[in-house]
């Protein structure tokens, strides 16, 4: 059984080793296996370990862990996080869990980290990205946290350091990165192999950066234009790192030298890509770009491959299987193209239906499609959908 285990899977990256899917759709799309309602509010994406699905959502004015059944859509249990947030495009988590050995990290949009158990939602330990200096983003956390060997990496930001590592089994601080001040924004951190030596990546709102696991020193820095918010995760590849925001800003890719030196390889505003994510796939990268449209971009050179502008608005990507599953964020449409450099070529869509009620006038459909287990997993606020995308159907 395959997992998606946090953020953008299993290597932070957006791929996977799914086989066996639907190559193209029927009128209609695929199979709808079940819809829950127990999402609650909110934007938080699905990780799904061991027959269960974990996301969160704001229910009653409360901030919930959510566990689901991916069997039958039953809710299994809830954990409570903290009071919830209200932000500029609504109420509710923003982020995704993180789960590792039977343990699921999750952060509130009010910036509370809970631990708990992965079958009963029993807690395990609790904190709060205020506890180590850390202020609100204007429109509240939305970080993923990264679980890598014994820590928990999460950006509270602010002057006592933009960049914390807690024990994963206490919660307890092991470092924060003290010579980084920059304000929490709205990026997840990765992990990375860079020259053979492990490091942190992040894209904070003025800087790209590279960090020591070993204590959370800075081994390099690049200048970041950032603009209104930084939110796309970064992408790193051999000795290289990729970065790109919405706003106007553009992307631009770093070369990463065995001296630990950065240097700009290009930078240019062919992907602007405000959130929806861009996923990097033999060496070409894949996603929306902001006033572009979607578009295919050599990673190497920065170039435009192809775009298209007129067959969906923006929205968020998923990959499996050969196939892009792209997701409208303003009718809902979901998309089937071929993962190409060859230009957008249509496989199949439709409409998700029936659309929540409680989304607020200026949210729209952010959470992006996870595929996982020959199964396709969407989210509109409290409800959660579920198709069967296996080729071999009972």
């Amino acid at each position: 059984m395959n997992s998606w285990p946090q953020w953008q899977g299993p290597h932070r990256n957006g791929l996977n080793d799914e086989s066996g899917l639907l190559q193209t759709w029927s009128q209609g799309g695929p199979k709808l296996l079940w819809m829950s309602r127990a999402g609650g509010e909110g934007y938080a994406g699905p990780a799904v370990v061991g027959g269960k699905l974990f996301t969160m959502g704001a229910r009653g004015g409360e901030e919930f862990v959510i566990a689901i059944d991916t069997a039958t859509g039953n809710e299994l249990w809830t954990a409570k996080i903290a009071p919830q947030a209200k932000h500029g495009w609504g109420v509710g988590p923003q982020g995704t869990p993180s789960i590792d050995n039977g343990r699921v990290y999750a952060l509130g949009s009010q910036g509370t980290l809970v631990c708990v158990a992965a079958d009963d939602g029993s807690e395990f330990w609790r904190t709060s990205m205020h506890d180590f200096g850390g202020k609100d983003p204007k429109w509240k956390f939305a970080e993923s946290p990264l679980v890598d060997g014994d820590f928990v990496l999460c950006t509270p930001g602010g002057e006592r350091g933009a960049i914390v590592a807690l024990d994963k089994q206490s919660g307890d601080l092991r470092w924060q990165t003290e010579s980084l001040t920059d304000p929490a924004h709205y990026s997840s951190i990765i992990p990375a192999q860079i020259h053979g030596h492990q490091q942190y990546v992040q894209l904070l709102d003025k800087q790209l950066v590279g960090l020591s696991p070993a204590n959370g020193a800075v081994l390099w820095q690049h200048p970041w234009p950032g603009s209104t918010a930084t939110i796309p995760t970064p992408i790193a590849s051999g000795d290289k790192v990729y970065a790109t925001c919405g706003y106007g800003v553009g992307c631009a890719l770093v070369r990463i030298g065995e001296e630990n030196t950065a240097t700009e390889v290009y930078a240019n505003k062919t992907m602007k890509n405000k959130h929806g994510g861009v996923i990097l796939l033999d060496g070409a990268l894949f996603g929306h770009s902001d006033g572009i449209g979607w578009v295919c971009q050599d990673f190497e050179t920065g170039k435009l491959v192809w775009r298209e502008r007129g067959a969906l608005e923006m929205g968020g990507i998923g990959y499996a299987d050969g196939r892009f599953y792209c997701v409208g964020e303003d009718t809902g449409d979901v998309v089937l193209i071929d993962a190409s450099t060859d230009g957008w070529n249509e496989r199949g869509r439709f409409t998700l239906s029936p659309q929540t009620q409680q989304r607020q006038s200026k949210g729209k459909i952010w959470t992006h499609p996870v595929i996982v287990n020959g199964m396709l997993f969407l989210r509109d606020q409290e409800l959660i959908y579920c198709y069967d995308v296996r080729a071999d159907q009972d």
